[in-house]
């Protein structure tokens, strides 16, 4: 007999119900993989060429919505069916909202088996624009475009409305968050939105400059000042001078180096390494950590008196969890940004993958949002659909750990494994486990 191209999986706890499936399935000529739990299941899926996914609901440690969920977004052009012996109107809803496309109720005889798998592949076949996930674009709102900062929360609001306040002095700021928040991008606002966008803007990354180098890359050195100092040169405060002088990861800053930059904001003037004289400055100072500096200071790790001249004005960043509704503004922000470097303009994304964007706890913020956009771009011809998006974005079943199995279900488990893997030849299968056929049958019950 030929068989069907389609590779059907079939799951559900019961042997029985196995066998009765791949039976019928058979008979239709399909061929049909076993699996008794959601992790045999997810095996199989990863590792084989499946048609169609025929799932239980009720099932020891996993149940078969977690298998859906966890198809629908790693393999969602699989069309998925349920059957399920506990029907309800909740059930049906739920496995609909996870991704199946038919439901069916135990006992069914094998023409409504026929119907429905039949239906879920022709459903499974459907062109994009016919189903649920197809695109109909994103809906942005007010979206709020402030010298790159998008987005339209409310902390984005507070934010934009300091910058407002401080862009046209030189009121020193302190800049507070999470890596990847935008704390530059906030401090660039400060400067180029304001009365001195003409002049000097200087980023200095405390944490990438050798300690032994920073007092003399901050505030100069004449000449003979210490072995190799050939030539006086000026230091980044004096190359600022009318502009703002940008300190990312103050935290780092050496304690020296500390206690020159108190005197550099209380006396207003800097002093080059070996030179006894002072140089007066007109700098504005903005300076960006992930740290507590106040919690730092108090255990002595930060200068408590610099602490407090640095904050004067203070900027506090929302990490990209608190306020998810900015990622959709986020990511047409970096899809037009991409498609322009990398000459995809007609580059789109699907509203199925925004919401999964959406749901990701983005431990590295923005810049994780905006490296990830402009990966799918570099990867996709056309559409940005869930297919393209890493893995670690997606559903991971998890197991409730509220059933433990017994050693028999364990048991059972591994023999319906040595069966699927001799194409369910008993003779086979028992000569591996080293029992009768007999005790095979006994322990499938």
């Amino acid at each position: 007999m030929l068989l069907n191209k389609e590779n059907i999986l079939i799951v559900d706890d019961n042997y029985d119900m196995l066998e009765l499936l791949q039976r019928n399935l058979k008979a239709q000529q399909y061929h049909a993989y076993k699996a008794s739990s959601v992790h045999e299941a997810i095996d199989i899926l990863k590792n084989t060429a499946i048609g169609l996914l025929i799932t239980d609901l009720q099932m020891p440690d996993m149940n078969g919505l977690e298998l859906i969920k966890y198809a629908d977004e790693h393999f969602p052009l699989i069309p998925k069916l349920v059957i399920t012996g506990f029907p309800s109107v909740d059930s049906a809803v739920k496995a609909v909202k996870s991704g199946a496309v038919d439901y069916l109720v135990k006992p069914f005889t094998s023409d409504e088996l026929k119907k429905a798998v039949h239906n879920s592949f022709q459903a499974g076949r459907l062109p994009a624009s016919q189903k649920n996930n197809g695109m109909s674009g994103i809906d942005l709102g007010k979206t709020i475009d402030y010298a790159g900062i998008v987005g339209n929360s409310e902390r984005l609001k507070q934010v934009i409305d300091t910058i407002e306040r401080v862009k046209n002095n030189k009121a020193t700021v302190l800049i507070e968050g999470e890596s990847g928040t935008g704390k530059e991008l906030i401090a660039r606002a400060i400067h180029y939105n304001g009365a001195f966008a003409s002049k000097p803007f200087i980023t200095v990354n405390c944490g990438g400059i050798p300690e032994n180098l920073m007092e003399s890359e901050l505030f100069g050195f004449v000449k003979g000042a210490f072995t190799g100092a050939n030539e006086t040169r000026e230091g980044l405060f004096q190359a600022a001078a009318g502009g703002t002088i940008f300190l990312d990861e103050i935290g780092t800053a050496p304690y020296a180096v500390q206690t020159r930059l108190l005197r550099v904001l209380q006396e207003k003037e800097v002093s080059m390494i070996g030179s006894q004289k002072t140089i007066k400055i007109d700098v504005r100072i903005i300076s960006a950590t992930n740290s507590n500096l106040n919690e730092l200071s108090k255990t002595g790790a930060f200068r408590e008196d610099l602490y407090y001249r640095l904050n004067v004005v203070s900027i506090e960043t929302t990490p990209l969890r608190e306020r998810k509704q900015d990622i959709p503004a986020l990511i047409t922000k970096f899809m037009l940004k991409y498609g322009i470097e990398y000459n995809k303009h007609n580059c789109t994304i699907s509203d199925k993958a925004v919401a999964l964007l959406m749901r990701h706890s983005w431990p590295g913020n923005v810049r994780e949002l905006e490296n990830i956009i402009q990966r799918l771009i570099i990867m996709s011809d056309s559409t940005i659909d869930v297919t393209q998006l890493p893995d670690y974005l997606k559903y991971q079943p998890v197991s409730d750990g509220t059933q433990l199995k017994s050693l028999k279900e364990i048991e059972k488990s591994y023999i319906l494994k040595v069966l699927a893997s001799v194409g369910n030849n008993k003779t086979k299968a028992a000569e591996i486990l080293q029992i009768d056929r007999k005790t095979l049958r006994q322990k499938l019950l």
